[in-house]
């Protein structure tokens, strides 16, 4: 690890003022530090959002679940509002690695590194959820731009995610055993705007599938997802699975999360 400054703020606006020069945003750490331990990444100094209390809490206000950047995933997945109002959600942040994982990570820190695996990107595209920081509210299509890059501003800090409430939801992932991270990882939803289905650990950065969307828009059940042909053109292929798997088992990933959905 290379040598650097630490920095602990105790609001907002210090954080944002202290980002200066190669200066980065510390949330929970699960990713960044282990990239600095490794000397893939470095910063002369690390600014750590941990003692800012109300970048932290989970609010119901009116038909969205809105959660603090800081919020843990261990938080999340064991809130009463969450699992009450967005069970799909709550059941997502518990499936993200292991306890630990969970009890560090947070919301903000998670969907900032953008990593083409992480579940919340599925959430967040999966939902039409609307990332707020100090300078603007993003929507969730337009916030992953592709591999580990985000619609953020050089120091712009996000503050709060807010989810809007589905009729239906559901995510569902075929994990890599080892980091839990989705090899395949669907979120499909249904509720006012229409249905929406997002997929994550296929491509550089999160996305929508368009065609699975069509289908279920007609008939929202397992069968019609399931029907949907993926094109494996620009997918993904690595050590853990081809193209062609992960292209196939995102229509049977899907058919999965409608089930889940309509069980609920």
């Amino acid at each position: 690890m290379y040598n650097f400054e630490y920095q602990r703020p105790a609001d907002r606006a210090a954080a944002v003022a202290a980002i200066q020069g190669d200066a980065r945003y510390l949330a929970g750490g699960q990713s960044l530090v282990q990239a600095m331990k490794l000397r893939l990444s470095s910063s002369e100094r690390l600014v750590d959002l941990g003692g800012i209390a109300d970048l932290k809490g989970i609010k119901v206000d009116g038909g969205n679940v809105v959660i603090g950047a800081m919020t843990t995933h261990a938080a999340v997945a064991n809130s009463a509002d969450v699992k009450k109002a967005l069970p799909a959600l709550s059941a997502l942040a518990a499936s993200i690695g292991d306890q630990m994982v969970r009890n560090m990570g947070t919301l903000g820190g998670s969907i900032a590194n953008a990593d083409p695996a992480a579940d919340y990107s599925a959430a967040v595209l999966g939902l039409g959820a609307t990332v707020q920081t100090n300078k603007r509210s993003i929507a969730g299509d337009t916030f992953f731009t592709g591999l580990y890059e985000t619609a953020l501003q050089p120091g712009e800090l996000i503050t709060a995610v807010s989810f809007p409430i589905p009729q239906k939801g559901a995510y569902v992932k075929l994990k890599q055993p080892a980091s839990r991270f989705a090899l395949v990882g669907v979120f499909v939803s249904q509720g006012a705007g229409g249905v929406r289905v997002a997929v994550t650990g296929c491509k550089n950065s999160a996305f929508r599938a368009k065609a699975i969307e069509d289908a279920l828009s007609k008939s929202f059940t397992p069968e019609a997802a399931k029907a949907v042909k993926v094109s494996a053109n620009d997918i993904n292929s690595d050590l853990h699975a081809t193209a062609e798997y992960r292209a196939a088992m995102i229509s049977v990933i899907a058919s999965r999360a409608v089930a889940a959905a309509l069980a609920r």
